[in-house]
């Protein structure tokens, strides 16, 4: 594509981006600003923010790769990414506003009383954060290159620098609005290329793959729909497994998490929910449509192992001349839309967890908050250049294993279950936690054994999972003298509705 008109794009997003964030400079003052916007964003208005985050390079460049590559058993990644938010609404949204708290570790404390569980919980949300920060830079040093033949790091090094400026100046309540906006720009992104991309496939008639020869997994291309076909030697297992971890992992997301902490009440963190389920919904019948062109028109892109880059470089193709090159242009924007949404989100939940847990108390407040936020973009910039062969939409889908391994279960039982204990959440998180991890760490290293191994330590959830909510129980009935002492106040506080009028008190930390 026309280097020219995609450098235009990139530019044109990051300059928005900074200039939506410093409107909302102005609002933001004091220490609750900066972590949880002050409590007040109102549903729309938070749902547009969340789907600006959560619609990652994974959602905007990933699926649509993966569909290219191995074809429509990929799709349970859109469908489990928008089926978690249905559960995050039934079984968590409002008792975590209730809740109180700043971030996941402060729920983890005040929920079992114990020190040990927050240090174990902020580890895991920073360890989180950067592997899922990790495909962003990735992403963006793709995008760039792409559309201007950057070196891969220089997409994530501008991504980075945006961020941080946003971040440093203006925290939650600025960023609130910077998603807000990228959400409405992504979908426009996919939206009108694709309005175009089907006219033309309509009108050549086109049914088969180019050249059939490249599908890769040995699969025809006329056969590319069948709901099972797969690379993976245990294709209904590693199914299930992305089931479990897309379904139950974004609960465990610390960007999405914190979220639901900057609506006023449990009652609006609800119909945050159920927004977010429409946006997402429409946002994703997009992206498999792009797979689904690509390999029709661009299956050259799985020989050479750059199916990432299908939904950047189709229009260009499909179209051709002017109308493509500004097409592919309007679709580069909308990635790097994708990256710095995302990006900052993450950015603001990490930067959260280490300038309140990892600092120490000496260094707190809106100072320590920008020093974190600093570390928070480094090191997985850094990753990112280490690792750059792991694809997007592989790396986010570790990062959900990871969160539905540790932070779905200490969520669902310290919501419901009023027998966890602090020894129960802290032996369920280490299984889970060093489990999923060491998939990552594998998978990282380029470690592929086969048989089950193999289709173990790349879709690790439906063994972690299980593993962890069962160690939590197990641990807590045999320890049930480690009971809360205020439990029962805590899971009053946590399931009764704003509006009932009662003596809710501070934490009892």
């Amino acid at each position: 594509m026309n280097s020219t008109y995609g450098l235009i794009a990139v530019t044109f997003v990051a300059l928005a981006t900074l200039g939506i964030g410093a409107y909302g400079w102005r609002f933001s003052r004091t220490t609750s600003d900066f972590f949880v916007a002050s409590r007040s964003v109102r549903p729309a208005l938070n749902a547009s923010a969340i789907g600006g985050e959560y619609l990652s390079a994974a959602s905007f460049l990933g699926v649509a790769g993966l569909a290219l590559a191995f074809g429509t058993d990929m799709l349970w990644y859109p469908v489990g990414w928008t089926a978690g938010y249905l559960i995050l609404l039934v079984l968590v949204a409002a008792p975590l506003r209730r809740s109180g708290a700043y971030t996941l570790p402060d729920f983890a404390e005040a929920r079992l009383e114990s020190r040990s569980v927050r240090r174990l919980s902020s580890l895991l949300v920073v360890g989180i954060g950067w592997l899922y920060l990790m495909p962003q830079f990735q992403g963006a040093g793709l995008s760039l290159g792409t559309v201007a033949g950057t070196e891969p790091w220089v997409g994530g090094a501008v991504v980075g620098a945006v961020v941080l400026v946003n971040v440093f100046f203006g925290g939650m309540r600025s960023i609130t609005f910077v998603q807000a906006f990228q959400y409405w720009l992504k979908l426009t992104a996919l939206l009108i290329p694709a309005m175009f991309l089907l006219s033309v496939w309509v009108g050549d008639g086109a049914t088969s793959p180019a050249d059939p020869s490249v599908v890769s997994g040995g699969v025809p291309g006329d056969l590319w729909s069948s709901p099972l076909t797969s690379a993976s030697e245990h294709p209904l297992f590693t199914t299930y497994s992305i089931i479990i971890a897309t379904f139950l992992g974004t609960m465990g997301l610390p960007h999405v998490v914190v979220r639901f902490y900057t609506n006023p009440d449990g009652r609006t963190a609800r119909r945050t929910t159920l927004i977010v389920l429409a946006l997402l919904g429409v946002f994703y019948l997009l992206p498999p449509l792009y797979g689904a062109l690509g390999r029709l028109y661009t299956p050259d892109l799985i020989a050479s192992g750059a199916t990432d880059t299908v939904v950047l470089e189709l229009p260009a193709r499909m179209v051709g001349g002017l109308g493509g090159e500004l097409l592919s242009a309007l679709t580069a924007a909308g990635a790097y839309a994708a990256f710095l949404s995302t990006s900052s989100g993450l950015t603001i939940a990490v930067a959260g967890v280490i300038s309140q847990d990892v600092m120490g108390r000496r260094f707190r407040g809106v100072r320590a908050f920008q020093a974190a936020a600093v570390v928070a973009v480094a090191v997985p910039l850094l990753l990112a250049v280490a690792a750059e062969g792991v694809g997007v939409a592989r790396a986010v889908g570790l990062a959900f294993a990871v969160a539905a391994s540790t932070f779905c279960p200490l969520l669902v039982l310290g919501i419901w279950w009023r027998r966890l204990t602090d020894a129960g959440a802290i032996a369920g998180l280490l299984v889970g936690g060093l489990l999923s991890g060491g998939a990552v760490v594998a998978t990282l290293l380029a470690v592929t054994p086969s048989g089950w191994a193999g289709a173990i330590l790349t879709q690790p959830a439906a063994v972690t999972v299980p593993l962890t909510f069962l160690t939590m129980t197990l641990v807590s009935l045999a320890t049930q003298h480690r009971l809360p002492r205020h439990v029962s106040r805590t899971m009053v506080r946590l399931h009764t509705p704003e509006a009932v009028e009662l003596d809710r008190g501070p934490w009892p930390l």
